[in-house]
């Protein structure tokens, strides 16, 4: 201990004869700390200030005749790059250019030995690749009908406007709901007897989740991104309209979202599955709180049904469509109306924003609007 001692004053001593300073040299460099310190503080100060966060408005940007995904979420209609919106029309996808606000290309789908194909949703899974559900007619050699097709998907080549890989058949065999594609965890599900049987169209994996008590068909489902929680609702025979909470892990029925006056619509996840919201019947959208179940926020203004209603990417905002014809985006977080968007004429089926947040899309069943977000007043 005292030879750290002595070391230890040792260094000091010489730290000190080092930096001895004649006093006038000290006050100098004492004023000059004194202005640094003084400066360091007004930066400070000044950095620390924030303004008023802004205040972001959505105008129109475009419409394009056809429609986007309409018995599910048509998010993945725009590319990940947030630059383009796949719009379905008869048999042909329209790709429209979200920077100018017009139509980039227009892609002619078609499958071997299918005709009168009729194409329903497309999905982006890759910058340069769609993946798409139709139906047609199977045509024989002497090319006479030869009945229906059921739901076919298929990957397309945007680049090349040709098909990417084989054509697979959806759902065949009858019994199943009709296909629906969640685009946060890239999967396709249909559910029949108890089972819901789930494909990854891009790689082809798939996986099935039995549901024993699950005895009535769900016409309506979502899944959580983190594929933890599953949401029931439309359960056939079933006396309540109020969605089943189901925990995916133990296969059990957990909760239930009660409160819906009517048919509940639509259900959506917030991206980080802390929220859940669900657009009803009787014309009010809800928010709720994840694994709580909790009500957080009742969303009033519709005039009539909401047919869907979206969380934004980051969660701030959540956007609703309904029979009123009009879009409508509240904050999430305060449950208030930010603005009504009015431009379509036809009831608005579902409504998504791109994957930055700029632009939101809603689909009624022959046309597509967009609207850019801006910064400024309405």
């Amino acid at each position: 201990m005292r030879a750290g001692r002595e070391t230890a004053d040792g260094l000091s001593q010489r730290f000190s004869r080092k930096f001895f300073l004649h006093p006038s040299s000290f006050i100098l460099l004492l004023v000059l700390c004194l202005c640094v310190s003084v400066a360091h503080l007004l930066f400070a100060q000044i950095e620390s200030v924030e303004g008023p966060p802004p205040h972001y408005t959505w105008v129109s940007h475009g419409r394009v005749e056809g429609h986007l995904a309409l018995a599910y979420s048509p998010a993945a209609a725009f590319s990940p790059d947030s630059t383009a919106l796949a719009v379905v029309t008869e048999d042909k996808v329209v790709l429209m250019n979200l920077r100018e606000g017009g139509v980039q290309k227009t892609l002619r789908p078609h499958v071997e030995g299918v005709a009168d194909l009729t194409i329903q949703s497309a999905n982006y899974v890759a910058p340069s690749r769609l993946f798409l559900l139709g139906s047609g007619l199977f045509r024989a050699k002497d090319k006479r009908s030869a009945g229906s097709t059921p739901t076919l998907g298929f990957q397309w080549d945007i680049e090349q406007d040709s098909s990417f890989g084989k054509v697979n058949a959806i759902a065949a065999g009858g019994g199943f709901t009709p296909p629906r594609y969640f685009p946060q965890i890239g999967y396709l599900a249909f559910y029949r007897d108890s089972n819901f049987d789930l494909w990854q169209p891009v790689t082809g994996r798939g996986g099935r989740v039995t549901l024993s008590a699950l005895t009535r068909r769900p016409n309506l489902f979502e899944f959580s991104p983190d594929g933890h929680w599953l949401l029931l609702a439309q359960i056939e025979a079933s006396s309540t309209s109020d969605p089943t909470v189901v925990e995916l892990h133990e296969h059990q029925f957990v909760d239930s979202l009660r409160g819906h006056q009517g048919t509940v619509l639509s259900m959506a996840f917030s991206r980080d599955d802390k929220k859940a919201v669900t657009a009803c019947e009787d014309g009010k959208v809800r928010i709720w709180s994840v694994p709580e179940w909790r009500l957080l926020k009742t969303l009033e203004g519709h005039h009539g049904p909401v047919h869907w209603a979206e969380f934004s990417p980051d969660g701030t905002w959540v956007v609703s469509g309904g029979e009123d014809t009009t879009v409508r985006v509240w904050s999430a977080e305060q449950g208030t109306l930010e603005q009504t968007l009015a431009e379509s004429k036809s009831p608005i089926l579902t409504v998504a924003f791109s994957p930055n947040g700029e632009y939101i899309a809603g689909s009624a069943e022959d046309v597509v609007l967009v609207w850019q977000r801006t910064v400024g007043s309405p």
